[in-house]
């Protein structure tokens, strides 16, 4: 530490280019100078101003005094009565006048009658004029001075009465000087007293520097600033830094002792003045402060203290000799550090709890990764207990006056031999008891010693033996809770760390625990979540496939791994023995896709219900879906269906063909019997809810025996995988030897997906049937009345040699309505196609669009119950247009109910 001229020169150094001459204004000494030379002009030019002011007052006095008595002699000299009186006073008086005037030194001798009128005058052309200014006042009598302005300026005047011997005025006498004038008489005085000044500014100036040049050696050149600063810093060490310091001169004198270096050596009341070794001071201390040596951070004791030591010479810059000590108590700092190093480990084990736990959004590794990462680094065991319910992704509950179970789902140590409850185990708290009221309250419980204290062994008194026995010290418990709900319970225990469990320690674990709460409450709501949508999505899909002959059906479906898509299939019987197959994917995972499929899903089954060809029923979807769009979710672009995807296929078995239509999605794969594999070429439109473009409709020749593979892309298509190589893959595992569907569905998940997928996978593999010939029938009608007869006795005749006789009866009365209302509503050609598979299916065709429409007639009504009579005796009926026309329809379950007999003819139906 340097003297205090090393100190002055930093200050002067902190402020370069300052003037550190005599007449420096930045200095002290400068600026003491400019004051009092100031003040020195300030105050010789006041008295010179006073002065000149004073002489000129006299003057001006001494004027009046002057004029009044030359106007007085004037006015009572002799002679001067009968001049006035006489017929030409000016004749007489004016040389008079005159010669006082010049003899006097005054300005102007005016005489004047009583009137005003100017019987003299300086100027001549004033002479019979009257006089300007105050002269009434002198008819009285009394003559007077005055300064007055008049047509020479300012001037002192006094007037005077010119009195008879009868005391009566006979005139009036008026002598002026100008200011003018007396002025400059006194002027004649101003450059004795300017010459006063002078030397009286060069004498105080004089004095002043020498003063200035005094001080300037005393505070060293420094300015108001930099004084002020330099006080600051004074007191800045005697009463504010953590350091004691003490200045000692080389006498070895103490100097000075600021507050922090009285309170660690504990001085004496008035310690200045007195020898550094006669302070009260240790010997080796007080040896050190007294020897003058340089040193740096030595250490020594002072009373209970460990005080650092640092002594720096006063002199080296030039100030006086001595040296400067400053003592810093370690005592502390040891305590400090090791304070400081367990606050940075408790701060790294946050942060590392912080990366470590949550990082999946299950419950139970979640409770597994709290466990971890504070053994053994704060803890030697720990234990996390969940309730029930939070393991089923449920809202936690307290019931009050019950048993609450709790399952230990995650423990750590740093042995594996711990006597505490294995992973598994339900623990019951009962409400009374203080764990629990501690648990409901959301309290901590901190046990230092659980060898003294016995409030933690109520629910198993057997078990905490076992845990004393084997060594636990000490117990921390705390609840897991999160948004006001209670999760569960984590236990740390301490066993091998000798120190017990403080309020530190608490502090710590509730910021831990806390952290770790909001973890597990976020996996607990995500299990519900994915419950959810698993239930919804599972409830969504078919839960079994429908009835039907005309294809063998089997199907996979795998949800994807992080979750729940919106993938689905499905198999929808169609009147005329025909099947449609529908496969969809809905773009992302989780609650949305899975009711967006729902919706989809729904919307193909009502679509499908009007029996339209598979173009036009993807138009209807895509319609809906842009519709869905539009209006519901106009302010939410997340909830928007746009990018669903859809393959609806319809197969008839009587033709062997299948017509399908793409929304944005794979198209299907065709195995033909002989083992062929093939990728139709099926125009691909836009996914569900783009619109812009129309669909397009492939037929497709399916012989019997064929599969047809329909999926989506999360089966073909994957991170490692793109769609060309999962669709070779799939050709290559199709093609060869024949396979059920079953078979084959195996066979593609076992080569396309060996891992759990990371995309929703849906599969349908159908193999296709022929309805054989004997099971069809058709017949042309000829648009007459008369050949519906026939037509019903060709159609009993077939069924007869089915073995279908039982259906007769409500076979005819159906064909019979059936029809007549063809030949009376529509165009030829009319024709009639029975069908025979898991139901009795009886078709009539013609080329009109017009569809009959269910009435129901009043008894007066002569017809009409035509519809009605069919819609009772069939299971289903309705009406399908074809490019040509309609197909109007109807369904019976051979062998469902016994037929009346019945005589049949024209007149018993009312045709």
């Amino acid at each position: 530490m340097g003297g205090f001229g090393g100190y002055i020169s930093r200050l002067r150094r902190s402020n370069p280019g300052r003037s550190r001459t005599l007449l420096g204004v930045r200095t002290v000494a400068g600026e003491v100078l400019l004051l009092e030379l100031a003040l020195v002009v300030l105050l010789v030019a006041a008295a010179a101003v006073s002065l000149v002011v004073q002489g000129r007052r006299a003057a001006i006095q001494e004027a009046g005094r002057g004029s009044y008595a030359v106007a007085v002699a004037f006015a009572h000299s002799p002679g001067i009565v009968a001049a006035l009186d006489s017929p030409h006073p000016t004749a007489v008086l004016q040389p008079l006048a005159e010669e006082i005037r010049k003899t006097t030194h005054v300005d102007d001798v005016v005489v004047s009658n009583t009137h005003g009128v100017r019987y003299t005058h300086p100027d001549p052309a004033l002479i019979g004029k009257h006089l300007v200014g105050p002269y009434k006042e002198a008819l009285l009598g009394h003559g007077f001075t005055r300064t007055f302005t008049g047509s020479r300026g300012p001037s002192v005047i006094s007037v005077v009465p010119v009195p008879r011997t009868d005391g009566s005025i006979a005139g009036l006498v008026s002598v002026g000087i100008t200011v003018n004038n007396v002025n400059k008489v006194a002027d004649r005085n101003v450059p004795t007293l300017v010459g006063a000044a002078v030397a009286t500014l060069a004498l105080t100036s004089g004095g002043a520097a020498l003063i200035s040049r005094r001080l300037r050696r005393q505070t060293h050149g420094l300015g108001p600033a930099e004084m002020t600063r330099l006080y600051e810093h004074h007191d800045a060490v005697l009463h504010s830094v953590r350091e004691g310091v003490l200045i000692i001169d080389g006498n070895g004198l103490l100097l000075l002792a600021n507050d922090e270096a009285r309170r660690l050596l504990r001085l004496p009341a008035n310690p200045e003045g007195l020898a550094v070794t006669d302070v009260g001071l240790p010997p080796q201390l007080a040896e050190l402060l007294a020897s003058g040596r340089v040193v740096s951070d030595e250490v020594r004791m002072a009373g209970d203290r460990l005080l650092a030591v640092n002594l720096r010479p006063t002199d080296e810059h030039g100030g006086p000799a001595g040296t400067v000590a400053t003592l810093r108590d370690t005592t502390e700092l040891a305590a400090l550090a090791g304070r400081a190093a367990e606050v940075r480990e408790r701060l790294l084990l946050l942060h590392t709890a912080a990366a470590r736990i949550g990082t999946t959004l299950d419950v139970t590794r979640t409770a597994e990764e709290l466990a971890e990462v504070v053994v053994p680094r704060f803890a030697d065991f720990a234990s996390v207990d969940l309730a029930e319910p939070v393991l089923r992704g449920e809202e936690p509950s307290v019931p009050l006056g019950t048993v609450l179970d709790m399952r230990r789902t995650a423990a750590a140590g740093v042995r594996a031999d711990h006597p505490f409850y294995p992973i598994g185990r339900v623990v019951g708290f009962v409400p009374t008891s203080p764990a629990a009221l501690g648990l409901i309250r959301g309290h901590t419980m901190l046990v230092p010693d659980v060898s003294a204290e016995s409030r933690w062994r109520g629910p198993d008194p057997e078990r905490s033996a076992r845990i004393v026995a084997y060594g636990v010290h000490s117990l921390l418990s705390m609840p897991l809770h999160a948004r006001g709900a209670v999760l569960g319970m984590v236990n740390f225990w301490r066993s091998e760390n000798p120190d017990p469990f403080d309020e530190d320690d608490l502090t710590f674990a509730e910021e831990l625990v806390a952290r770790a709460a909001v973890c597990v409450d976020n996996a607990r709501r995500y299990t519900r979540e994915h419950k959810m949508a698993v239930t919804l999505q599972r409830s969504l899909l078919p839960r079994d496939l429908p009835g039907q002959d005309a294809l063998d059906v089997a199907y996979r479906y795998l949800p994807a791994q992080a979750g729940v898509g919106g993938d689905w299939f499905d198999v929808i019987p169609l009147p005329g023995a025909r099947v449609a197959l529908v496969v969809g994917d809905v773009v992302g995972h989780g609650l949305h896709a899975a009711a967006t499929m729902g919706r989809l899903r729904t919307a193909v089954h009502n679509f499908s219900a009007l029996d339209l060809p598979a173009d036009e029923l993807l138009a209807h979807v895509d319609e809906l879906v842009t519709r869905i769009d539009q209006t519901e979710n106009a302010d939410d672009e997340r909830a928007k269906i746009t990018g669903a995807t859809c393959l609806y296929a319809v197969y008839d078995p009587v033709a062997g063909t299948c017509s399908a239509a793409v929304a944005g999605h794979p198209g299907p794969v065709l195995v033909l019997p002989d083992g062929t594999v093939r990728v139709p070429e099926v125009p691909s439109g836009l996914p569900l809810g783009i619109g812009g473009l129309p669909f397009e409709a492939v037929e497709l020749p399916l012989p019997e025996g064929s599969r047809l593979v329909l999926y989506t892309d999360g089966l073909v298509q994957s991170r490692e995988r793109n769609f060309d190589a999962g669709l070779d893959t799939m050709r290559e595992t199709l093609a060869g030897r024949h396979r059920t569907p079953e078979e084959t569905c195996n066979d593609l998940i076992t080569a396309l997906l060996p891992d759990p997928p990371g995309d929703d996978a849906a599969l349908l593999v159908a193999a296709t049937h022929v309805l054989a010939p004997s099971h069809v029938g058709e017949w042309d009608v000829e648009p007459d009345p008369s050949a519906v007869a026939g037509v019903r006795k060709e159609v009993s005749q077939w069924l007869a040699d089915r073995g279908l006789e039982d259906e007769t009866f409500a076979t005819e009365l159906i064909l019979s309505e059936l029809v007549t209302n063809a030949i009376r509503y529509g165009d030829p050609p009319i024709r009639v196609r029975m069908l025979h598979s898991r139901s009795l299916i009886c078709e009539v065709s013609d080329s009109s669009s017009t569809s009959p429409h269910l009435r129901y007639a009043s008894t007066t009504d002569e017809g009409g119950r035509g519809l009605y009579l069919v819609a009772q005796f069939a299971d289903r009926w309705g009406t399908r247009y074809t490019a040509d026309g309609k197909v109007i329809w109807s369904e019976q379950t051979p062998g469902a109910a016994e037929a009346p007999a019945f005589e049949w003819n024209d007149e018993t139906l009312g045709l």
